[in-house]
């Protein structure tokens, strides 16, 4: 398949992108390589080829979920601008 400039037009009307006259001339041979690489493509067998939904075979292996304390409450209030004892203290925001 071979395209010319009315099909580059309508190409680049369907992207919704603006080409302008020169360009359309440089376009017309990248597109037409772009084009024939892919009917080369189409003529390979991918009849045995699985389909490729993840990059790699292995499975997402899920940790128990368990609570630990990683901090203590005093470590994380400690570069609070203001905090009571054990909450961080905000400006209000939300007005009702």
């Amino acid at each position: 398949m071979n395209l010319d400039s009315k099909t580059i037009h309508k190409i680049a009307d369907l992207a919704r992108i603006h080409i302008d006259e020169k360009e359309v001339e440089t376009l017309i041979p990248e597109m037409n390589k772009i084009l024939s690489f892919m009917e080369k493509l189409n003529e390979l067998d991918t009849s045995e080829v699985k389909p490729l939904v993840y990059m790699n075979e292995s499975t997402n292996i899920w940790r128990e979920d368990v609570v630990k304390q990683e901090i203590s409450t005093v470590d994380a209030l400690k570069n609070a601008a203001k905090h009571s004892e054990q909450f961080f203290m905000v400006p209000k925001i939300i007005e009702k």
